[in-house]
């Protein structure tokens, strides 16, 4: 199965949407966008035979899928290939369908020499090379603001100017800041002992804005990029509530300060979320991000997310020497790492499969 395809682009939208990650409580599921699936399942290097589904055979409905991409990762210090993982559904999960795909994902990544992956998972398993907690910024973006949240004295354009950037330079990245940004993240990521090694590019691919998918911001200082912020955009179906019927939620993407504070920076990643509606703002406690997380009053989340290398052995990190991408390690030789949601952080069960 390949998602080139417009109709199996739509029909994979269809059942991740139905079917995919929900919470403990039943209240959301993750909405991924078709234009969301096509940036994150085609970077630079994607295979058509790395996207498999599974159909009924009577009405040929698609009822599970599973997809593995390729990257590059460094683990201390080596560097590999690796795969991630995707998807399979509730119903189906209880018929061990989900074992199933894996191998067959695997047999058909071995077949192009990578035998080495990555991937995360909210349970644990044997053995987790690093665990990291999530936190979020929320009730800051959709609530109302009632008249007495505001002193007398503050007029419309005091409370205009609270939401505007504050950092000299910052604006949206544009296409001929990409040769500079990149160098700039390429080299401030390897101060971490478990990261991405993203080619030019796959740079390009991750990094350049869609609407409603990803959003990038740099700072320039005298024709030089010094600073990069970034989020993407993973709204959630709002279930079983009478008035709310969608979350607007950003992720933190990759973020590299040099020249202006990490606090800063994501101040103003926060206000541009804020200016564009978005309800709650997701993080990991990973790299540098403890720097601003209390300062800007993020709260701690009810999950972990744990990191898994497969056929890789190494010691565990801490939680500030992970980076994750997507969609993370250099091994000896190449690899592949495991899902969506493994690669941009979200919470993840790895596979979807649908309830018919």
């Amino acid at each position: 199965m390949s998602v080139y395809l417009l109709f199996m682009l739509q029909e994979l939208y269809h059942l991740l949407n139905e079917n995919y990650v929900e919470d403990e409580d039943n209240m959301f599921r993750f909405d991924y966008s078709p234009e969301f699936l096509k940036w994150a399942l085609q970077p630079p290097g994607w295979l058509g035979e790395w996207h498999c589904g599974v159909r009924v055979s009577k009405n040929n409905k698609l009822v599970c899928f599973i997809c593995a991409v390729p990257c590059k990762v460094r683990v201390y210090n080596n560097v590999c290939e690796v795969r991630p993982k995707h998807f399979a559904f509730h119903k189906l999960r209880s018929k061990r369908v989900a074992p199933v795909l894996i191998r067959e994902i695997t047999r058909r990544v071995n077949r192009k020499g990578i035998f080495q992956a990555v991937y995360t998972a909210g349970v644990v398993l044997p053995r987790p090379v690093s665990t990291c907690r999530y936190v979020l910024l929320t009730g800051l973006f959709r609530g109302h603001q009632s008249s007495t949240s505001w002193p007398m004295y503050d007029t419309i354009r005091r409370t205009d100017a609270f939401f505007e950037v504050k950092t000299e330079g910052f604006r949206a990245f544009e296409s001929k800041d990409a040769k500079g940004a990149y160098v700039l993240l390429d080299a401030y990521l390897k101060q971490f002992d478990l990261t991405p090694v993203f080619t030019y590019e796959e740079f390009v691919h991750w990094f350049t804005p869609r609407k409603n998918v990803i959003s990038t911001f740099v700072v320039e200082k005298n024709g030089i990029v010094t600073d990069l912020v970034s989020f993407y955009s993973l709204p959630s179906t709002v279930m079983h509530h009478p008035s709310y019927k969608n979350l607007k939620a950003a992720y933190s993407f990759y973020n590299a300060a040099t020249a202006t504070s990490l606090t800063e920076l994501m101040t103003d990643a926060l206000i541009v979320a804020k200016n564009e509606n978005y309800d709650v703002f997701n993080a990991l406690d990973l790299m540098n991000n403890s720097e601003f997380l209390e300062k800007l009053k993020f709260g701690i989340g009810d999950g972990n997310l744990q990191y898994y290398l497969f056929n890789w052995k190494c010691h565990e990190m801490a939680p500030q020497k992970v980076r994750r991408r997507q969609r993370l390690t250099s091994l000896p030789t190449d690899c592949v790492a495991f899902s969506i949601s493994d690669w941009l952080g979200a919470p993840v069960t790895r596979f979807a499969a649908s309830k018919s």
